[in-house]
C-alpha cells in the first residue's frame, strides 16, 4: 500500500469526524503512487467549509511522475536510522537510498535534534484536542445513547461509559488532565513551544535538501493486539512519523523491501505544499523496484 498525508489545509477535512484540529488531515491510500496522484488530484483544493482550508494554486500531480530524480538532494536524519530502528529496517532502508542513488540523487545524513520529544508532544496536543472535540459525544445529539431511565448525569456517564474504547477514554482523561486548571502551562503550552521547534528542525534542513528521507516506523508490523497491554510501546511505534504530523508537512509511505519476511516502509518527506516532488521521489523508486506488486510471507 502507498499512503500520502498531505500538508496541513491543503484537503478540506468538512465532514470529518474531528480527533484532533491542529493535527487532522486526510489522504489517500492506494495501491501504488500514480493512483495517490490521482486521489490527491480530485480532493486536493480550498474548500470555505473548512477554516484551516488553504488557498494555494494546486499544480498537476500527475505530471509530476516523470521518474527523473537526478540531482536530487536527499537529507536522511540521524535519529532515524538510529538508536532504537531495527537493524533489518535500517538496511532495507539504506538499500533503498542505493536505488536513489543510482538514479542520480545525492543524500547526506542530517539531524532533526528535537525528534526524540516528538511522541510526549504529540500525545499531549493530539489527547488535549480530543478531550476537547469529543466532549460532544454526550449520547444527546451525538454518538451511543444509552438511557437506563436516570437523570441527565446518568445518561451522560453511559453514554460515554459504553461509547468509548479503552484507548479513546485513556486519551480524554489525559487530555483533560493537561488542560486543566494549575496544568496547562505545564503540559499544553509547553507542548506547543516544543512542537515550534519540532517545526524548525524541518525548515533548517528543507533550506539545503529537497527531500528528507527515513523508515516508516522503527519496526514491522507488530501483531494485531500484541501491544494492547502496553501502550507507551505502541506509542512509540509512531517517533517516525509523528514529527510529520506535527509539522504539518507531506510525507508519504511506500513500500521498500522486507525485513524477516514483513514489508518495510520508506517514508519521503516533503516541504510544505510540495507534494508533487514527494510523488515524484516515490513514483520513480516504484518504476525501479517490485516491491510494491510482492507480498509478505505471513
Amino acid at each position: 500500500m502507498v499512503g500520502l498525508k498531505p500538508t496541513y489545509g491543503l484537503v478540506s477535512r468538512y465532514g470529518l469526524v474531528a480527533f484532533a484540529s491542529s493535527l487532522d488531515q486526510i489522504g489517500p491510500v492506494t495501491r501504488n503512487v500514480e493512483d495517490s496522484a490521482y486521489v490527491l488530484q480530485a480532493i486536493a483544493g480550498y474548500d470555505a467549509q473548512d477554516s484551516t482550508s488553504a488557498k494555494v494554486d494546486i499544480p498537476d500531480y500527475l505530471s509530476a511522475l516523470t521518474g527523473d530524480i537526478s540531482g536530487l538532494r536527499i537529507g536522511v536524519p540521524k535519529e532515524y536510522i538510529g538508536e532504537g530502528v531495527d537493524a533489518s529496517v535500517r538496511e532495507t532502508v539504506l538499500s533503498a537510498l542505493k536505488v536513489l542513488e543510482g538514479l542520480g540523487a545525492v543524500w547526506e545524513e542530517v539531524s532533526l535534534p528535537h525528534t526524540e520529544y516528538a511522541v510526549a508532544t504529540y500525545y499531549l496536543l493530539a489527547s488535549s484536542e480530543a478531550s476537547s472535540n469529543l466532549a460532544r459525544f454526550d449520547g444527546v445529539r451525538y454518538g451511543v445513547r444509552v438511557d437506563e431511565g436516570g437523570g441527565l448525569l446518568d445518561l451522560y456517564h453511559n453514554s460515554r461509559s459504553r461509547g468509548f474504547g479503552p484507548e479513546v477514554k485513556r486519551r480524554i482523561m489525559l487530555g483533560t488532565y493537561a488542560l486543566s486548571s494549575g496544568y496547562y502551562d505545564a503540559y499544553y503550552l509547553k507542548a506547543q513551544k516544543v512542537r515550534t521547534l519540532i517545526k524548525q528542525d524541518f525548515d533548517e534542513v528543507f533550506k539545503k535538501y529537497d527531500v528528507v528521507i527515513g523508515p516508516t516506523a522503527p519496526t514491522t508490523a507488530f501483531k494485531l493486539g500484541s501491544q494492547t497491554e502496553d501502550p507507551l510501546t505502541m506509542y512509540l511505534n509512531d517517533i517516525l512519523t509523528i514529527p510529520v504530523n506535527l509539522a504539518g508537512i507531506p510525507a508519504v509511505s511506500i513500500p521498500c523491501g522486507f525485513a524477516g519476511g514483513l514489508p518495510v516502509g520508506l517514508q519521503i518527506i516533503g516541504k510544505e505544499f510540495d507534494e508533487s516532488t514527494v510523488l515524484r521521489v516515490a513514483h520513480a523508486f516504484e518504476q525501479n523496484t517490485d516491491y510494491h506488486k510482492e507480498r509478505p510471507q505471513l
